[in-house]
């Protein structure tokens, strides 16, 4: 079986899990590494960037304005994020995260309909690829400021009143009341505004470009924090590599590095997904591995290429 197949087993299983597991005794906490939105009734987990808003850097509690207690419970939340994300590293990206999930699906109905993906300069990608940080420092920093210097308790949980996936995921429990404007007072017009706004692109970019919002999203540093003590590598062998460039084709979070990258080694990048397409895409033989403490899940190999490159041609003339 293709590993592609595989891929799309998971995901579905976990889209369908986190999604809708609550309303059949799921509860999977609220440390999760991707993107399973709490606002969805009946979600089975929910993502640990609301968490860590809530609760705040260092334990503040930003609705009360003081240090809290953090406590074993609050502990034990962030010891799961930590060891969830050491132990699958950014197979919650690829594989797990369910709004991942639905980009994928988007951007899989634009190839059936037949429609060419918008390719971005790299001087794009460069100016897109820092805006994970600022979401990164409002999470971070925002529950800060509500706590020390009285900001406004309508920016609480600021990151997760404009998330896209807020808006766009409660509809697969049959909510739509996220898309509409919020008229309390200007600050929440405003939020919401934004809100709306951010799901409307997403959604567009997002069938044009693949993972369109994985290149913005601030889940991907935070997991990369963990980076050197993960068992899961992804390694090159570059002195077996053609220097073909198939690998930085096919990445649909557009890495150049692994193509790039002239010695033997990790190549796994703070933006990668480990979705594999670089692997299956290579035509030399154990040149790119996936592995999962020493042991290979995945080898490029010239056979597989092949194999799957018929295939792709196979469909092209039906």
């Amino acid at each position: 079986m293709l590993i592609n197949k595989i891929r799309l087993l998971v995901q579905a299983f976990s889209f369908l899990i986190l999604t809708y597991g609550g309303r059949i005794g799921i509860n999977l906490g609220y440390a999760l590494p991707c993107f399973a939105c709490p606002y969805v009734a009946g979600c089975g987990g929910y993502c640990f960037l609301m968490f860590l808003q809530r609760v705040g850097i260092f334990g503040i509690a930003a609705y009360d304005r003081i240090f809290t207690y953090i406590g074993l419970q609050n502990l034990l939340w962030f010891l799961i994020f930590a060891v969830s994300a050491i132990i699958l590293s950014k197979f919650w990206c690829g594989w797990i995260c369910p709004f991942g999930s639905l980009l994928d699906a988007l951007s899989g109905l634009r190839k059936k309909m037949g429609i060419r993906e918008i390719e971005f300069s790299w001087t794009v990608r460069t100016m897109i690829k820092p805006i994970k940080y600022i979401f990164l420092a409002v999470i971070l920093v925002v529950p800060l400021l509500i706590a020390f210097l009285g900001l406004s308790s309508d920016f609480y949980i600021l990151f997760c009143k404009i998330c896209p996936a807020r808006p766009i995921m409660p509809i697969f429990a049959g909510d739509i009341r996220r898309f509409g404007l919020e008229y309390s007072n200007w600050s929440t017009l405003i939020i919401s505004i934004v809100s709306v706004s951010f799901a409307a692109i997403t959604i567009v970019g997002s069938f044009f470009k693949d993972r369109f919002f994985c290149m913005v999203c601030p889940m991907l540093p935070l997991i990369h924090l963990f980076n050197k003590l993960s068992p899961v590598r992804f390694v090159k062998w570059a002195d077996g590599c053609s220097g073909c460039g198939n690998c930085q084709r096919v990445c649909p979070m557009d890495i150049r590095e692994v193509h790039l990258e002239k010695k033997n080694g990790m190549v796994m990048t703070e933006d990668c997904i480990l979705c594999t397409q670089c692997m299956q895409a290579c035509p030399e033989n154990n040149v790119l591995k996936l592995q999962f403490f020493n042991k290979n899940i995945f080898i490029s190999s010239r056979d597989y290429f092949i194999k799957k490159f018929k295939k792709a041609v196979g469909r092209k003339n039906e």
